[in-house]
């Protein structure tokens, strides 16, 4: 199926199970109920509070599943190693590059100078969208781990922040290619947090008339996208009994290999 047509496929789907955020439910075998919702990890101050429709559902389940549990633990980041001064590692036209995004999303050289590359990639992502209004504190999983902890649910991590950084210190050159990529679709990531922040305030759209960039390339759109997609799926897949609100970064819901066509295809035995 193109695209395009998974894309109309999914989005109809949000809307004819009628709720005004980017959700889906699933159904697996065994009276396991899955309510997935489409986060955003920073958020505008006018995307809280959450629907009251979503915390009911919340303050019902059996527990709150996210990628990670950013409320708890030291930040991951601590035990990242130094590396060598950019001018070192990038060729001059990068390094220009860099400098002039850093630049725009208020960042000083300096702070970046001796941070792995995947690294730099993601502080320059989130100064981007500190400069858009977000902020943590706004972000849907934020606000549903502190709803969840409020309300006595049990939280549920799909890998954990250590297991994040562990998968980008995966990655080849110490991630060069995602700083490259970030650079690159600078302007459409801008693009891309505007629409996905829409799909809070004005509802997902109604229909199909909706496209979204990739702005990875192919080999991190595997290992970043497809690649964790299977093994959340797993995952999900050995949860007893019960009924489950799951919070994954929006574009885990659509595109090849999406999280919810795995579900359904175990479901359905393929």
């Amino acid at each position: 199926m193109p695209f395009f047509s998974r894309l109309k496929a999914l989005l109809n789907q949000w809307v004819n199970q009628g709720y005004p955020w980017p959700a889906l439910d699933v159904v697996l075998p065994g009276g396991r109920y899955l309510h997935l919702v489409g986060s955003i990890h920073m958020g505008t101050p006018n995307m809280a509070p959450l629907p009251a429709k979503l915390l009911r559902k919340l303050s019902s389940c059996d527990a709150l599943i996210v990628e990670a549990d950013i409320l708890t633990g030291d930040s991951p980041f601590n035990n990242v190693p130094w590396c060598d001064p950019l001018a070192s590692r990038l060729s001059t036209e990068q390094l220009a590059e860099v400098e002039k995004v850093a630049n725009e999303a208020g960042v000083t050289m300096g702070q970046l100078d001796a941070l792995p590359f995947w690294q730099i990639a993601l502080v320059l992502q989130a100064h981007q969208a500190q400069r858009l209004g977000l902020r943590p504190e706004y972000g849907i999983d934020w606000q549903l781990l502190n709803a969840a902890q409020q309300s006595g649910r049990k939280i549920l991590e799909l890998e954990g922040s250590d297991q994040q950084i562990a998968l980008l210190n995966t990655l080849p050159e110490d991630g060069l290619p995602l700083l490259l990529d970030t650079l690159t679709h600078w302007r459409t990531n801008a693009h891309l947090l505007q629409v996905m922040i829409s799909w809070w305030l004005q509802a997902p759209p109604a229909t199909g008339n909706a496209s979204l960039p990739n702005t990875f390339g192919d080999q991190l759109y595997d290992v970043l996208m497809n690649q964790r997609n299977i093994t959340w799926n797993d995952y999900l897949q050995q949860l007893p009994p019960g009924r489950y609100v799951v919070a994954v970064g929006a574009l885990h819901l659509y595109g090849t290999g999406n999280l919810p066509e795995l579900l359904q295809a175990k479901k359905n035995g393929q």
